[in-house]
């Protein structure tokens, strides 16, 4: 990649470089669980000085069985990593760092699951939420992953919740990966947006008025994921709750912007019998964590490969423009285990890797996951 098309995220990132390496080895603490040492790069003491502020197929499901062959069966060539390699985890590890000081119960689940099975998490996604309006919707974030090599894939449709959002793959990386988290393999990306011409005038006029206020905000989504800030100003707690009556979706990015949605633990990669993401979903549970129960608490594909769960997000004050100060939700953990397609069943264990797995997302699971953010599940959570 020419380093002149990033040269704008470049500068404000440049001061990140130093908090982070691909061999770095940091701690996570927490409140509620014994000390242990991390190898999440992420982890490490960011100094975030934002931390206080405030397909196209109606009704049906697309799934992707294979990113390694497209739906006619041809064979689809991976991309190579473009770029350094080590800016853009420092990135991703800004963007985690961001995420975990803001959303305890993610911290302690992946210090609880290192405790039980070792240094190397990794990762199966990152999601975001965006608004599709002035130029503000997918292609806002986008465009830093694909500058960097990822490949867009197909796309999802949700229509209750008019969204749509497209999945893309990683490249391949030329250095190989030690570790876990976002020192580990590179995670796919999931970026949703909001139909912002299906709702209401009134929640229209509401996201107009502060994606009009970004103005070029939108060409900075990643650097905004990474500072955790806002690319527009704080909104009034009645704009809040109004566009929440219509679309809770819309009231979460309205107040987390660009910020991480969720991140997701890939379990098939784990080492002890926490690969099964339901003895995971059973040893969180007993950990006294609450699980998105929305359509049950494990989510599976039609085609029975893709398996999903999810926690209820966390919730965080925020201060409103109107000076009122109220709770929010913020983000929550996902887990996914993606189990081997069927022409690969014999293979022996020890020779079977990602590409022979079920990949890609799929929309009856995702419609589920979304509800992690709901108030029907914050309130359940509460009690």
């Amino acid at each position: 990649m020419k380093l002149k098309k990033m040269s704008s995220i470049i500068k404000f990132h440049s001061s990140m470089l130093s908090l982070h390496s691909s061999s770095s080895t940091c701690s996570l603490k927490s409140s509620v669980l014994p000390k242990k040492s991390l190898s999440f790069s992420s982890c490490c003491h960011f100094n975030n000085p934002f931390r206080n502020s405030n397909f196209v197929m109606e009704n049906q499901s697309f799934s992707v069985l294979s990113a390694s062959k497209s739906q006619d069966g041809a064979v689809i060539q991976d991309s190579s990593f473009q770029g350094s390699e080590s800016f853009f985890r420092s990135v991703l590890a800004s963007m985690e760092a961001v995420y975990l000081n803001k959303n305890p119960t993610a911290k302690a689940i992946l210090e609880l699951v290192h405790s039980a099975d070792g240094d190397q998490i990794c990762y199966d996604h990152f999601a975001f939420r965006t608004f599709g309006v002035n130029g503000h919707g997918v292609d806002s974030m986008s465009k830093f992953f694909l500058d960097f090599g990822y490949k867009r894939r197909e796309e999802l449709r949700f229509p209750a919740k008019k969204l749509k959002a497209f999945w893309f793959s990683p490249p391949k990386v030329s250095t190989s990966y030690r570790g876990g988290g976002v020192n580990g393999p590179l995670p796919r990306i999931f970026i949703s947006e909001l139909l912002v011409d299906q709702l209401s005038p009134e929640a229209q006029d509401v996201i107009k008025k502060y994606t009009d206020i970004s103005r070029c905000g939108k060409e900075y989504a990643a650097l905004a994921s990474a500072f955790g800030s806002l690319t527009w100003e704080k909104p009034s707690y009645s704009e809040f709750q109004q566009l929440a009556r219509e679309s809770e979706y819309a009231a979460w990015t309205l107040v987390n912007g660009y910020a991480l949605n969720h991140v997701t633990i890939s379990t098939h990669r784990m080492r002890s019998n926490l690969r099964s993401i339901g003895k995971l979903n059973q040893f969180i549970e007993e950990n006294g964590f609450n699980l998105n129960s929305e359509g049950g608490i494990l989510k599976v594909s039609p085609d029975g490969l893709l398996l999903q769960s999810s926690t209820v997000a966390d919730s965080t004050s925020f201060e409103f423009s109107d000076g009122i100060t109220e709770a929010v939700p913020c983000s929550y953990i996902e887990f996914a285990e993606r189990l081997v397609l069927p022409q690969y069943k014999d293979l022996p264990t020890q020779e079977v890797e990602e590409f022979h797995r079920r990949d890609g997302f799929e929309v009856g699971n995702a419609d589920k996951i979304f509800e992690s953010t709901s108030k029907d599940q914050l309130t359940r959570r509460a009690a």
